[in-house]
This record gives structure tokens, C-alpha cells and sequence, in this order.
């Protein structure tokens, strides 16, 4: 670790000549470059060198405790810096910890219903309503991209984005498969069934983060079924483009504009290619492992929603809560919270191995 610390501190100190040098300084880019490094740098190496400090008043302190003048001065005054060191170390390594380029993008999120048919569409419409109320607690926007509603109010699948700040560091853990067990409205005898609803959790993609040529796109246009108005038999306003070189297919028919389709089915379809494109990129890199909490999928188990005994179960970390009402009303802050402890913890532990 002390090699590690070194290395940064020296990192440090060569960027602060760097952004001295007047050939730099002409040079916009490079120099911008550098200052932003500096400004990440700066805090973490204020910490080193107080680090440093307080290891040299620890060995100071050691010596002093052979003195029998000062054995009970320097006792007291270690057991206080040690601590301080300790707080040091925990705050150097929590800087070392990956960050997720992807956690302060905003989030596109997939709700599909799976097993048990009304009533599995019912459970994802329930899940809808959740993110929602709780992007509205944080004072976040929500935009629907497309959706595939049942008689019943129910969600088959609907597509959204929710933009705010830090977003999809708080989302992404809800990935995976969401299972209910209530007993259904259409049962007449009272039996709880078990059903099941799976959520994607994608960070959305700008335009500089992936680019398409539009000679690799298929645009297709059709008339758009459903509910939504005389517009719907009469205009073509409902898109499909697949992306040839890797078949994967979007469409939309929810606006009213072919133009407006398009550009909801662009924004779905860049955001999908990049999340292809970072999991290439982890599956490649062994260094950037992905954690056990933040590496779920569509397939995995991840909660399970008791309605007999008003609990939400997250089988990932074995927690179980009691408030399962307030819950799906977007009070999910307080589960979010400890699967972000977990993740940073297992980081750590990562960290600390590879150091």
C-alpha cells in the first residue's frame, strides 16, 4: 500500500509542474486535462501526507514510552493518534476504491412481467409506481420511452428513463428478477400466489459515448397498434430499427410523430449497445471484477415481496424489512443504502488485495 501511496504522491507532484510548464499551458486540451487529474489528486495526497505525518508521531510516541518520564504521556497520546491513523488509512482507501464511470449517468430501466400472466403484469405496474415515487422523493424526472399496458392496468413491458443526479448509482442494484407473493384480486378462495416481474437497470448513453453509423441501421415503419387516438390507424408513426451488426432490435409507436418514434428508439438503441460494450470490457479486464451486489441480471432472484407478512426480502444480502406498503410507495432508500455499504465494503476488500 505504502508503494501505492507513493506512487500517487509523485503523481501529484510531477501533474503540479505540468500545469507550471507554459508550453502546456498554451496547450487548451492537455492543459485542461492535467488541472482536472491535479483536482482529483489533490485531496487523497493532502490525506498521504498527513498520513505520513501521523506515522512519524507514532514512532516518536514508541520511542517515548521506553523513557519511564514520559511512558504515560506518550501511552495516552499513541492511543489517540493511532486512531487517527486508522481514519486515515480507512479514508486513502476508500479513494482507492473503482469508481463506476456509469454511476452519475441517468438510468433507462426495463420492466418486464414474467410467470403468473394478470398478475405478474399487475406485480410490474406495482414496480413502476415504486421508482417512480421514488424518483419523485429525489426530485427526479421520469420519461416513458415505451410501454405495452394490459386491460387490466397491468405492465407486459414498459421502458423509461429517470434523470436527476447520480441516478444510476442508486438504481442499478434493483436489477434482476422481482418475485410477489400475495394473494391475487382475481382469487376467488384466497390462496397466495407467487408471481414474478424482471427489471433491467441500463445506464443511458449520450451521443459521446458511443457512436452509430447509420449505414449499419434498418429503419422500419409501420402503423402503430393499441390505444392512443385516430393516429393510430391512419399514419406509419411507429418505428423499428435493428442495428445489423449485432441484431439487436428496438421499436417504439408510443408519440404521435414517426420523428419522435426515431428518436426514442435512438436513445434506447445507444444505450443498449454501450451496456454491450462495458460488459465486453469487464468480462476482458480480471482487475475490475465486478462485486456481488452490483452484477445482477435479468435471471437472478434478487427480492422476493411477502404480502402475508408485509416483508421485502433482498436475498443477495439477507435483509428482510417490514414495511412492505411504504415501500412500494418509494421509501426504498433505506435497502438502497445497505447494498451500497456491501458493494463499497467488498471494493475494498478488493482494493486491499491488489495492493
Amino acid at each position: 500500500m505504502l508503494d501505492k501511496l507513493e506512487e500517487i504522491e509523485n503523481q501529484f507532484v510531477a501533474l503540479e509542474k505540468k500545469i507550471s510548464d507554459p508550453e502546456i499551458i498554451t496547450n487548451i486540451p492537455v492543459y485542461q486535462e492535467h488541472v482536472k487529474k491535479h483536482a482529483e489528486l489533490k485531496d487523497v495526497v493532502e490525506i498521504i501526507r498527513e498520513l505520513k505525518k501521523t506515522n512519524q508521531e507514532i514512532t516518536d510516541l514508541q520511542e517515548m514510552l521506553k523513557d519511564p518520564e514520559y511512558k504515560e504521556f506518550a501511552k495516552e497520546e499513541l492511543e489517540t493518534t493511532q486512531k487517527k491513523q486508522s481514519r486515515l488509512e480507512n479514508d486513502i482507501q476508500t479513494f482507492l476504491i473503482p469508481k463506476d464511470k456509469n454511476d452519475k449517468k441517468n438510468a433507462l430501466i426495463e420492466i418486464r412481467s414474467g410467470t403468473g400472466g394478470d398478475e405478474a403484469a399487475l406485480f410490474a405496474a406495482d414496480l413502476y409506481r415504486m421508482y417512480t415515487k421514488f424518483a419523485d422523493s429525489k426530485g427526479w424526472a421520469t420519461e416513458v420511452l415505451s410501454e405495452n399496458i394490459t386491460e387490466m392496468g397491468g405492465v407486459k413491458e414498459i421502458i423509461f428513463v429517470i434523470s436527476g443526479t447520480n441516478v444510476y448509482a442508486q438504481l442499478k442494484f434493483e436489477m434482476g428478477t422481482h418475485r410477489v407473493q400475495r394473494v391475487p384480486d382475481t382469487e376467488t378462495q384466497g390462496r397466495v400466489h407467487t408471481s414474478a416481474a424482471t427489471v433491467a437497470i441500463l445506464p443511458e448513453a449520450e451521443e459521446v459515448d458511443i457512436t452509430i453509423d447509420t449505414k449499419d441501421l434498418r429503419v422500419d415503419t409501420y402503423r402503430a397498434s393499441g390505444s392512443g387516438g385516430q393516429h393510430v390507424n391512419k399514419t406509419s408513426s411507429a418505428v423499428r430499427i435493428t442495428h445489423l451488426p449485432t441484431n439487436v432490435v428496438v421499436s417504439c409507436q408510443d408519440e404521435r410523430s414517426q420523428f419522435q418514434n426515431k428518436e426514442r428508439c435512438m436513445r434506447m438503441l445507444r444505450t443498449k449497445l454501450y451496456e454491450t460494450e462495458v460488459e465486453k470490457k469487464r468480462k476482458t479486464e480480471a482487475d475490475l471484477r465486478k462485486s456481488q451486489v452490483g452484477s445482477g441480471d435479468r435471471s437472478q432472484k434478487i427480492r422476493t415481496y411477502n404480502f402475508p407478512q408485509k416483508r421485502i426480502t433482498d436475498h443477495r444480502i439477507n435483509v428482510s424489512i417490514f414495511y412492505l406498503e411504504e415501500f412500494l410507495n418509494g421509501k426504498i432508500s433505506e435497502l438502497i443504502e445497505k447494498l451500497q455499504t456491501v458493494e463499497r465494503l467488498e471494493k475494498i476488500k478488493l482494493t486491499s488485495e491488489s495492493i
